[in-house]
């Protein structure tokens, strides 16, 4: 996937505890705002993006999400990158699986977040490098 996140006006959150998660969305609902997306895709933005944070935050011992608007082909978005220093995800595919978990949640973490935006691209492996996602959801 491309870094829509190079060359635009980028917000940085650091994830070190719960709350930043909760900033983090804060500040994906007012770029999907702002880009002008549908209240459905904003919903569908904010829920990936809380996933996406709580899941860097417990698996992945936090890191940094960076959110930006973007513009492809006259389509407005909004552009998210999480990216930790974690253990890495073993098996990518697997953990994509609707269902599978390696703790207590239900299973549907990168999953559902996958369904609920139109871009998904994720880097990792169980080599202690951490793991980057990156997502993208387009308006109009």
């Amino acid at each position: 996937m491309k870094d829509y996140g190079e060359g635009a006006s980028v917000e940085t959150v650091p994830i070190v505890r719960s709350g930043d998660v909760v900033t983090a969305r804060q500040v994906v609902r007012t770029l999907a705002q702002r880009s002008g997306l549908s209240l459905v895709h904003q919903t569908k933005l904010v829920t990936a993006a809380s996933e996406l944070g709580r899941n860097m935050l417990i698996y992945g011992g936090g890191g940094v999400v960076r959110a930006a608007t973007v513009v492809d082909g006259g389509r407005p978005g909004v552009f998210v990158e999480f990216k930790d220093e974690g253990p890495g995800i073993e098996d990518v595919e697997l953990a994509l699986t609707d269902g599978w978990t390696s703790g207590n949640g239900m299973g549907l973490g990168l999953s559902g977040a996958k369904r609920l935006v139109d871009e998904f691209d994720i880097e990792s492996g169980a080599d202690g490098r951490g793991t980057t996602v990156r997502i993208v959801k387009w308006g109009r």
